[in-house]
């Protein structure tokens, strides 16, 4: 059986243990949080170097990617330096693969293109591609990098303006400490309702689960969602407050979804070359295991 285990700065109350089998093989699917604990989660990267097939970061990326460039995380790369051996993947090539899927099959889901065709998108810098999923499928985008990022009131609402200002931070940014960058930990569990503006007006609001949540507002009444990884108290939070739709860009199992870290993880173990997959391999076997995103409907 192949092994692969995702070492996460968030919450060990997240934790999930399943097997699935991928192109004919078992795999072993783990993820384990050290509740925001850096050198807890750098002594278990270490301990589990050479122990499974492959390795995956939780909680934060290796890599920052837009198109072409690629900015390094100090801070990521500070974790995982006594690995030596374990192949190791942050999940950035699902998401510059399959998340490219989101905006178009989101709507092949819905049969149909929500209405009005507006988005806000988190941290689009965080997630690329799916970003590009949404400008190449025509939407109107309030980009939220600078107020979940940064807490700054102000959304960017133009991708020629993104471009320049992740430009601007993206190297800067990539120097930041962890804590800064994102939340770890108990963090992950508070809900601080801030821009309720854009929220509101929103169709459709993307990004990673743990940006969309912490500033949501309770009511989200008719709203769509379109993230990675969730488990079933989220879902039952997204209900709660009116959300009518999800649609999770990486496959449910056993009740929840798991990270792309956690699925690249899975596919780069199944592959067996002992090194992370280039986008090319990724997206063979995406579309040999028919991989795309599923919509849940909560209403």
């Amino acid at each position: 059986m192949k092994t692969a285990v995702s070492v996460s700065l968030g919450s060990s109350k997240r934790d999930k243990k399943v097997e699935i089998d991928l192109l004919g093989q078992r795999v072993s699917l783990e993820r384990r949080g050290v509740d925001g604990d850096v050198a807890k989660a750098t002594a278990l990267f270490t301990e589990l170097d050479g122990q499974v097939d492959v390795l995956s970061v939780g909680g934060i990326d290796l890599w920052v990617n837009m198109n072409e460039r690629q900015y390094r995380i100090t801070a990521a790369h500070k974790l995982v330096q006594g690995v030596k051996q374990t192949p190791i993947v942050d999940g950035s090539g699902l998401k510059n693969t399959l998340e490219k899927q989101a905006a178009p099959a989101l709507a092949a889901a819905l049969g149909a293109e929500p209405s009005p065709k507006r988005v806000l998108l988190t941290a689009a810098i965080d997630r690329f591609g799916m970003t590009m999923s949404f400008v190449n499928q025509g939407y109107d985008i309030a980009y939220g990098d600078l107020m979940f990022a940064l807490g700054l009131p102000i959304a960017l609402r133009s991708f020629k303006s993104f471009k320049i200002v992740a430009g601007l931070l993206a190297a800067p940014a990539t120097k930041l400490p962890i804590s800064v960058l994102y939340p770890t930990g108990d963090k992950q569990d508070e809900i601080i309702p801030k821009f309720g503006k854009w929220y509101d007006w929103a169709t459709v609001i993307a990004g990673d689960c743990h940006y969309v949540k912490r500033h949501m507002p309770d009511d989200l009444t008719g709203k769509i969602i379109v993230t990675n990884t969730t488990t079933p108290n989220d879902m039952a939070m997204f209900r709660e407050r009116g959300v009518t739709h999800v649609l999770t860009t990486t496959p449910v199992l056993d009740g929840r979804s798991f990270g792309t870290n956690m699925m690249e993880a899975a596919l780069t173990a199944v592959a067996d070359k002992k090194r992370p997959l280039t986008h090319a391999e990724l997206s063979e076997m995406i579309a040999q295991l028919d991989m795309t995103p599923t919509l849940h409907t909560l209403k």
